[in-house]
């Protein structure tokens, strides 16, 4: 079975992260099969915007798959951490606008990626945390550029530096979500806003997106250039397993 699964409705490509029995958490099948999947819906024509969630009602994703990805080979960190932000360029800088329907737990690498998106909606009972610090790990997606931007140096630390747990609400409140509906909403609502977008003059959309990532893409390019080189130096790190495993032991999501 894929890992990512993709469906059309009309204009509306839905691509759907799908390791619910793992909480859609990310590893390097998901990865290899997710960049395929953006990179065809982004190329194909008929496709006018993009809703990206998780299968399942518990997560939209986890974060990385702690169980498979922890500690590679500097060869393999290297490739896992360079799909991780080819995921980012495939949401921010192609032409189609994204929409990430926050159906649960949005952890790390998929909180990452949400920020990514160009609008989310999140379920009420939706919350997010960034816990890499905590494992000695850092950051992906450009968010070290793109978080301080969007709320503040203090708060961004905060979210770095503590891996507190938000709610829906709280992230609404720090202007990291668009929307935050009744659990079985957050599908109907996220296809209403892709519609929305789909109806809109294509070539303009696609105009001001393009605009708006070609004036930040060079500082977030240089964001994940140094969020890469510290990412994989951390994976090498012989204590990472001790605190991966003491990790799995006590999450609860």
């Amino acid at each position: 079975m894929s890992t990512v699964l993709v469906q059309r409705h009309g204009g509306i490509a839905t691509v759907t992260l799908n390791r619910p029995e793992r909480l859609n958490a990310i590893n390097p099948a998901l990865l290899d099969d997710l960049t395929t999947a953006l990179g065809a819906v982004m190329k194909d024509p008929a496709t006018l915007a993009v809703v990206l969630t998780g299968a399942g009602d518990r997560a939209f994703c986890a974060g990385d798959d702690l169980l498979e990805t922890h500690a590679p080979d500097e060869a393999g960190a290297r490739r896992q951490v360079g799909l991780i932000q080819e995921v980012t360029r495939l949401i921010m800088f192609e032409d189609k606008p994204v929409v990430a329907a926050v159906n649960g737990w949005a952890v790390g690498g998929g909180l990452e990626w949400v920020m990514n998106c160009d609008l989310s909606v999140w379920s009420e009972q939706a919350r997010a945390f960034m816990p890499e610090v905590s494992l000695g790990l850092g950051v992906t997606g450009g968010v070290t550029s793109l978080l301080p931007r969007l709320v503040g140096w203090q708060r961004a630390k905060a979210l770095f530096y503590l891996g507190e747990k938000h709610s829906a609400q709280q992230m609404l409140a720090l202007g990291l979500a668009h929307a935050v509906v009744p659990a079985a909403q957050v599908m109907p609502e996220s296809m209403k806003l892709a519609e929305r977008l789909a109806a809109q003059p294509a070539a303009a959309l696609a105009g001001l997106k393009r605009a708006i990532g070609q004036v930040h893409r060079e500082e977030i390019e240089r964001a994940m250039a140094a969020e890469t080189e510290v990412l994989v130096g951390l994976f090498q790190d012989p204590s990472l397993s001790t605190r991966v495993a003491a990790f799995g032991d006590r999450r609860r999501l």
